[in-house]
């Protein structure tokens, strides 16, 4: 059973940087795609980037040029390194699994990002 764990997220300044880490344990999700959600307040989970197996990589419009979504299969372990932090991009964000567009991991704890006017 694989298990996903979000790090990285903080509290910054509008037009600041963050790169969050998803990390997985028991088992090996190298062939999996991996994407990256956030949930606002009162809003749903919505996909922020998602990359494959092959390592292609596909970007909700309201991030793309400022979002970029990478895997180190060695370390088990998908990244987002956000750029250019708006106000909007405050959330919860989460990793997950899929397979298309069907999630196949429960929601873990997340990781909080805050950006600051």
């Amino acid at each position: 059973q694989v298990q996903l764990v979000e790090s990285g997220g903080d509290l910054v300044q509008a037009g600041g940087s963050l790169r969050l880490s998803c990390a997985a344990s028991g088992s090996i999700f190298s062939n999996n795609a991996v994407g990256w959600y956030r949930q606002a307040p009162g809003k749903q989970h919505e996909l922020v980037a998602r990359i494959t197996s092959g390592g292609s990589t596909n970007y909700a419009d309201s991030v793309k040029g400022r979002f970029t979504v990478s895997r180190d299969n060695a370390k088990n372990t998908v990244y987002l390194q956000m750029n250019s932090l708006k106000p909007e991009d405050t959330a919860v964000y989460y990793c997950a699994r899929s397979i298309g567009s069907v999630i196949i991991d429960s929601w873990g704890q997340g990781t909080r990002v805050t950006v600051s006017s």
